[in-house]
């Protein structure tokens, strides 16, 4: 038969053709078959998540075993089958929830799947002085305290030597702040919401609010020396290592007339090129008191902010409200004003480290938690304060 014959390759194309078309019907078959499991898994999953959604509560104070007409409670209303209800023989008696056998069974308690803690203030003199982190023991300030000499040269006169600059070093040490909570194991496995996100949580609000006080009153034993503990002198005899004030006029309060005036003073004790980033710091019953002096002209001093967040202002001044200032009592300083991101420093490991051991105090797991800090003042000019007193 020639090579050519038309007979023949026909013959081919029609075998092709047929193996084509038994390869496209294995590749239905082959889909249909995927189609139909997905199809099976898809509503396995369906049921599985209807099981879910309709199931009990993590935490109920519900029996294991259901009495016969919760189960047909339930079933009706989670499939409308109304079989169950209508085989029931009911006790001839009312139900309520006020007793346990009555009906008090059926109604389960619910638990808030947080704890809610009390609100405690956390606002901290780190919000407007100088935050540097570091990783070493301690971080010095470099202050240059002292002016260049200087003076007017005439065109034939010899030039005698200026004063040169003095420079001083602040060394502020770190120290450590540390927690050591512990909770059961069975607690935690047990638990229906997040213990150990919740010890955390409280743990980063106690170190806030204990080095929110240090930073104001701290004694620089073990902890930051706050800026109320160094020594402090009258604003007309101040030197620098203390800290400038000025006095009321009245002891343990403002003075009997013109009480804003002491306001006014405390703003101009301090230099001006201090005031320009300036603040007041008060605790909130030393605001409540300020915030109703007027000027001469019947106007308040104290206005609140225009916008969401933006802090009150006194005399045009921000106010932080920190609630370890010292309230006004005899001899207290009480307000504080000054530029504090120049006055004082805050040096920090920038990490909150928390070690989780459950091998030490079995069956309890204690997590052991631990942050470096420490702070000073950086600038004893930069910072001037009210006392409450004659003098």
């Amino acid at each position: 038969m020639s090579r050519n014959d038309p007979t023949q390759a026909d013959g081919e194309a029609v075998e092709v053709t047929e193996a084509l078309q038994g390869f496209l019907k294995e590749i239905r078959s082959f889909q249909d078959e995927v189609k139909s499991r997905v199809q099976q898994q898809d509503e396995r999953l369906t049921m599985m998540q209807t099981k879910t959604a309709f199931g009990r509560p993590a935490l109920s104070a519900a029996a294991s075993e259901e009495a016969p007409h919760q189960k047909a409670f339930a079933a009706y209303v989670r499939t409308g089958d109304d079989d169950g209800l209508r085989g029931l023989v009911l006790e001839g008696k009312a139900m309520n929830t006020t007793v346990a056998a009555e009906g008090g069974y059926l109604v389960d308690p619910q638990t808030s799947e947080t704890i809610r803690s009390v609100l405690r203030s956390t606002a901290s003199i780190r919000q407007i002085a100088s935050v540097v982190n570091v990783e070493a023991t301690s971080f010095d300030v470099l202050i240059d305290r002292s002016d260049l000499g200087s003076g007017w040269a005439t065109e034939t006169a010899a030039l005698t030597e200026t004063a040169t600059p003095q420079i001083e070093r602040i060394s502020i040490p770190l120290f450590e702040l540390a927690a050591m909570p512990k909770a059961s194991q069975r607690l935690l496995d047990d638990s229906a919401f997040d213990i150990e996100g919740w010890l955390a949580g409280r743990i980063a609000e106690k170190f806030a609010r204990a080095e929110a006080a240090a930073f104001v009153s701290g004694d620089g034993v073990d902890k930051p020396k706050g800026f109320l503990a160094h020594e402090k002198a009258a604003n007309a005899a101040w030197v620098w290592g203390k800290l400038g004030y000025v006095a009321t006029g009245a002891n343990g309060d403002f003075a009997a007339s013109n009480q804003a005036d002491a306001i006014v003073d405390l703003v101009y004790a301090l230099n001006a090129e201090y005031r320009a980033n300036a603040s007041f710091v008060m605790n909130s019953k030393t605001a409540g008191a300020v915030r109703k002096m007027k000027d001469a002209d019947g106007r308040f001093l104290w206005s609140d902010g225009l916008a969401a967040g933006e802090p009150a202002r006194l005399m045009g001044y921000p106010v932080l409200i920190a609630e370890d200032m010292p309230d006004i009592a005899a001899g207290s300083y009480a307000i504080a004003f000054g530029d504090f991101s120049a006055g004082y420093t805050v040096a920090e490991r920038p990490d909150l480290r928390i070690l989780r051991d459950p091998f030490s105090a079995k069956p309890h797991v204690l997590f052991y938690a631990s942050k470096r800090v420490g702070g000073d003042v950086s600038d004893f000019a930069a910072i001037k304060l009210l006392k409450f007193a004659a003098s």
